[in-house]
C-alpha cells in the first residue's frame, strides 16, 4: 500500500494548497505532524495564504517522492538492461506505482484528521493554561497595586491626623498662654489697686471711730467691697449669652479675650463690644481702660457685634 505524501495528506484534510505547500517547505518535509504544528502556529500570519515561492532547485511534494521519482527511471533502466529481468526490482517499482484503494485512502485521512484534532485540543489546552497564568499574574499585580494605594492612603491619613493633633496642641498651648497672661494681669492689678483700696478704706473708716453706736457708720465699707467686682452679661451674635464676674480693675480687653475663648466666634474674626443702654460703642482705646472707669461696675450688659 503506497502512503500519501505530506502535501497530499494536507490537501486531503482540507488545507489550502498555498498553506500546505508552505508547511511542507518550512518544516523541511519532515512529516505530517511538524507540518500540522507549523500550520496551527502560523494560521494567523498575514501572508499565510500567499502562494509559496520555492528557492531554486526546490521541488515540493516530499523528498521521498522526489527520490522515488528520480530512482524510478533508474530502476526501469536497470530492469530493461538486465538480461534475465530482475523480478525483485520490478515488484518494488510496481508497489511504488500501485495506487491506494478508496478505503485505504479514507483510513489514512481519518488517522490524519484524528491527529489534527488531537493537536488542536493540545493547543487549546496550552492556550487555556497560558491565559489562566496571565489572569493570575494580572490579579497579583492588581492586588499589589491595591496594597500600595492603601498604604499611601494610610500614610496620608496618619500624616493628617498627626498634623491635626499638633494643631490642637498648639491651639491648646496658645489658649493656656492667654489664660496665664490674664491670671498674671489680674494678680498684678490686684496687688497694685488692692493695697491702695485697703489704705483708703482704713483712712475713711477712722472718722467713724468716735461714734461706734451710729447705725450708718459701717455702711461705706460693704459698698466698696461689692464694687471690687463686676458681673458682666454678654449677648453673642447668635442670641446666646455668657455671664461671668471680672475684677473691677480688669481692662475691657479681658472681657474680649473671654469671649474669644468661650464662644463659637471663629478665631481671627473681628468684632466690637457695645452697651445697649445708653448705647455706646467701645473703641480700641477703651480696651485698655478698667471696667470701673468705663462704668461697667457693679454689673453691665455688653453686646457683641460684627464689624
Amino acid at each position: 500500500m503506497a502512503e500519501l505524501t505530506t502535501l497530499e495528506s494536507l490537501l486531503e484534510m482540507g488545507f489550502d494548497k498555498n498553506r500546505a505547500e508552505k508547511a511542507v517547505a518550512k518544516t523541511g518535509n519532515m512529516g505530517i505532524e511538524p507540518a500540522m504544528d507549523w500550520l496551527m502556529e502560523h494560521e494567523n500570519d498575514p501572508d499565510i495564504d500567499e502562494p509559496y515561492v520555492p528557492p531554486a532547485a526546490n521541488v515540493l511534494g516530499g523528498a521521498a517522492d522526489s527520490q522515488s521519482t528520480t530512482e524510478q527511471p533508474t530502476l526501469a533502466d536497470t530492469a530493461e538492461g538486465t538480461a534475465d529481468g530482475d523480478s525483485t526490482q520490478r515488484e518494488i517499482e510496481e508497489s511504488l506505482k500501485k495506487p491506494m484503494s478508496e478505503e485505504e485512502r479514507l483510513e489514512q485521512v481519518r488517522r490524519l484528521e484524528d491527529l489534527m484534532r488531537a493537536k488542536q485540543a493540545e493547543r487549546r489546552e496550552r492556550e487555556r493554561a497560558e491565559e489562566l497564568e496571565r489572569e493570575k499574574q494580572r490579579r497579583r499585580q492588581g492586588q499589589e497595586l491595591q496594597q500600595i494605594r492603601q498604604k499611601i492612603q494610610d500614610d496620608d491619613m496618619k500624616k493628617l491626623a498627626d498634623q491635626r493633633r499638633r494643631e490642637k496642641m498648639e491651639d491648646k498651648l496658645a489658649r493656656q498662654r492667654v489664660k496665664d497672661k490674664i491670671a498674671r494681669d489680674r494678680e498684678e492689678r490686684a496687688q497694685k489697686f488692692g493695697g491702695g483700696g485697703t489704705t483708703s478704706t482704713a483712712t475713711s473708716s477712722q472718722p467713724a471711730e468716735p461714734s461706734p453706736s451710729s447705725p450708718t457708720s459701717h455702711g461705706p465699707p460693704p459698698t466698696k467691697k461689692e464694687y471690687d467686682e463686676s458681673r458682666i452679661q454678654i449677648r453673642l451674635v447668635d442670641g446666646s449669652t455668657l455671664t461671668t464676674v471680672f475684677k473691677a480693675q480688669e481692662p475691657l480687653a479681658a472681657v474680649r479675650v473671654y469671649i474669644q475663648m468661650n464662644s463659637n466666634i471663629v478665631e481671627g474674626e473681628d468684632f466690637t463690644l457695645l452697651s445697649p443702654y445708653p448705647r455706646h460703642v467701645y473703641t480700641e482705646m477703651d480696651m485698655e481702660k478698667p471696667l470701673k472707669e468705663l462704668g461697667l461696675v457693679p454689673s453691665a450688659v455688653l453686646v457683641v457685634a460684627k464689624k
